[in-house]
């Protein structure tokens, strides 16, 4: 009897495997709704407080908008937030992006940004990659005081322009650098 019931329950096991695997895959899942909303909130945010924006998101072939970064460290720091990739105004991808460090540093921030593909081919090199890094080829577009954009001839042709806005917290500095993008599924 007993080895009629170890095999019940291992066939039955590995029935339901299937269907375990299945729940954490995303679908039916309202996340990506939720995303979205929070990334069509960022951007009006951003197109409302720095107008100058429009200008360079009509420009682009595609947009990653995190609405959410969350940073902290203690000597050793890290970072997490989730966000969507508009090609055309459309979530086409859902991305995470993760960030540690090590080194002298205390505090926690949270901030938000935008990533503006200014070239076909930066987009398609971001969307193929398996795990994407914010780099040499990310030109900061940096917020003057009174809220004024600076967006200048050497901005304008770099093939990924980042806004980093929305600072809150104690922790000097939001950088990308280091920052690893991943496609999700929410």
């Amino acid at each position: 009897m007993s080895i009629l019931s170890r095999r019940s329950f291992t066939l039955g096991m590995l029935a339901g495997t299937p269907l375990l695997a299945a729940c954490g895959n995303g679908i039916g899942s309202n996340k990506s709704q939720k995303i979205d909303a929070r990334a069509d909130a960022t951007l009006d945010y951003l197109y409302k407080n720095y107008p100058a924006t429009q200008e360079i998101a009509g420009k682009a072939t595609g947009t990653l908008v995190m609405p959410l970064i969350t940073e902290g460290g203690l000597i050793i720091g890290g970072g997490y937030g989730r966000g969507a990739l508009r090609v055309g105004g459309v979530s086409v991808d859902y991305y995470s992006a993760t960030k540690g460090s090590v080194g002298l540093q205390i505090g926690a921030q949270q901030f938000a940004h935008v990533l503006f593909f200014m070239t076909e081919e930066s987009l398609l090199r971001f969307r193929r990659a398996s795990g994407w890094v914010a780099g040499a080829d990310v030109e900061y577009v940096f917020s003057d005081q009174g809220g004024n954009l600076r967006a200048d001839s050497v901005t304008s042709s770099a093939p990924v322009l980042a806004v980093v806005f929305g600072q809150a917290g104690a922790l000097v500095g939001a950088s990308l650098e280091g920052m690893k993008y991943t496609r999700i599924i929410p």
